[in-house]
This record gives structure tokens, C-alpha cells and sequence, in this order.
């Protein structure tokens, strides 16, 4: 009897475009641990965000099962929570307002003082407490962000989806937002299911006990790649050590190699 959390089997979507069939994502298969933290990354155009979308129950599988508990997704639920590449956050609400709303949509049975009390402990957590009555306008978009991650978790899912969560946020608070999610993650009673998207090999390698690498379109999974450090981790001690330079170039191999012969090019050797 099949364990995990999550798990896909010979998963394939394709689509049509004025009447032109389109695959996105090819027999696809792998599976997901309770309280794994898994990476996505693949060049553009190679599903990954087509993954999320299927896991969220946003779109359904043309072929293939989508598990998660052991029961076939059947579309969106409180069970999974998710964080997109922009934010998500509603302009007209306050920071706190944006919080207690989705909290709400959760706990049902919670009071609103509760409510406001859980709102007020997670913008806490991401350092945003002096910044609760802020609409998103007057927030950066590191603080944006911060919002969407503290009100995905405060929902409690038992999965949490990751659409490039960092992609728009400059280089300096990428690093801060990539330390606080494993400090939320790590620190948590229980360590939620974690898919994360990325197209940073890096931000992978920190973050991930596996990354899944995809070929280009149509996405398929070229290679399962487990991530040998120990946690917690140490950013700096780590890049500089010879077996993060080994995964990494390892990594990007895998990333490009497909890519560059559909160009004309040759296999990356580094």
C-alpha cells in the first residue's frame, strides 16, 4: 500500500489551442513524503507550473492519477495552501485583513478574537506585527510576500504549493525570504508536504531533501535527485564545500543539457 503524501502516477495533460493539441506534461510519476520538502526545477515551458496547478486541483490530468492522502484530487481544498509568484494579496485589505480572511475560510468553528489572535501570531513570525494595518500598496514586495507565506500557513495545510514564491523579490530579500520559509518549515509542531517551483538551482539545493529535474516541453521527469546535507543548514558553509559545487554542477548539467540539443548545442560539461 502506497504511503506517501502525494503521489502521481503516469500523469499526462494536454490541452488544445485553436485546434491545435498541445502536451504539457507527459507520464509524469513520483511520489512525495509527509513533511518532505520537494523542488521542482526544469527550464521554461517544461510544466512545473502545470504540476502546481494539478496539485492545487485547479486543472485535472488528461491521463493519470493525482493522490495526495491516498484519495484522487478532485479539485481545490483547505488540505493545500498556495503561495504564487505575485503576491495574491487582496489590495483593498489591510495586511491583517488579508490574513483574517483567509484564516477564516479555514477555521470555521474559530471566534473572531481566536481568529485575530492566530493572525496576529503569524504576522509576528515573519516580522510584519508593526506593519499589520498596512494595505499592500504600502508594503515592498518582500513584505508582500511575507503576508501571502504567514497566511498560507496560518490556514494550517497539510500541503503547502510554492509557484516561484521568490521570483520577483530582489536578491537581498530573496536570501531573507529563503531563510525565514526554512525557519517556518523547520520550526513548525509538524513539518508540512512542501512542492516548491523554481528555476534557481540554489535556491533548490538549500531548500529541498529532493529536486525533481523536468525536461524541456513536453515535461517529463528526467532525474529524482536527493540533496545529501544535513539540516538545519548553513548557507555560507555549505556553497563553499566541495560536494555542494559536485551537486550543483550536477544539477545544472541536467537543467540544460536537453535544451541546449533541441538548439543545436552539445551536453554541458563542467
Amino acid at each position: 500500500m502506497d504511503m506517501s503524501k502525494i503521489s502521481l502516477k503516469n500523469v499526462t495533460l494536454q490541452y488544445t489551442d485553436n485546434n491545435t493539441a498541445y502536451t504539457a506534461i507527459k507520464d509524469v510519476s513520483f511520489h512525495v513524503g509527509e513533511g518532505e520538502f520537494i523542488s521542482i526545477i526544469g527550464p521554461s515551458g517544461c510544466g512545473k507550473s502545470t504540476l502546481l496547478s494539478l496539485f492545487a486541483g485547479l486543472n485535472f490530468p488528461t491521463d493519470g492519477n493525482i493522490l495526495i492522502d491516498g484519495k484522487e484530487v478532485t479539485g481545490t481544498g483547505t488540505d493545500r495552501g498556495v503561495v504564487f509568484q505575485h503576491y495574491s494579496l487582496f489590495p483593498w485589505m489591510t495586511a491583517k485583513k488579508n490574513m483574517v480572511f483567509g484564516i477564516k475560510q479555514v477555521l470555521k468553528d474559530k471566534s473572531r478574537k481566536e481568529i485575530d489572535a492566530i493572525a496576529d501570531e503569524y504576522l509576528e513570525l515573519v516580522g510584519l506585527k508593526d506593519f499589520k494595518d498596512k494595505y499592500p500598496s504600502q508594503l515592498s514586495g518582500g513584505m508582500q510576500q511575507r503576508v501571502a507565506i504567514a497566511r498560507a500557513l496560518a490556514m494550517n495545510p497539510g500541503v503547502l504549493l510554492m509557484d516561484e514564491p521568490f521570483g520577483a523579490i530582489d536578491a537581498k530579500n530573496r536570501v531573507v525570504l529563503q531563510e525565514l520559509l526554512l525557519k517556518l518549515w523547520e520550526g513548525g509542531s509538524q513539518k508540512k508536504t512542501v512542492i516548491f517551483i523554481t528555476h534557481d538551482i540554489d535556491e533548490a539545493i538549500l531548500l529541498s531533501d529532493r529536486i525533481i529535474v523536468m525536461t524541456a516541453g513536453p515535461g517529463t521527469v528526467k532525474k529524482e535527485i536527493k540533496v545529501p546535507f544535513k539540516r538545519p543548514r548553513d548557507r555560507s558553509s555549505l556553497v563553499r564545500s566541495a560536494e555542494y559545487s559536485e551537486l550543483r554542477n550536477k544539477l545544472i548539467s541536467l537543467f540544460y543539457d536537453d535544451l541546449l540539443q533541441k538548439i543545436g548545442g552539445e551536453e554541458v560539461v563542467l
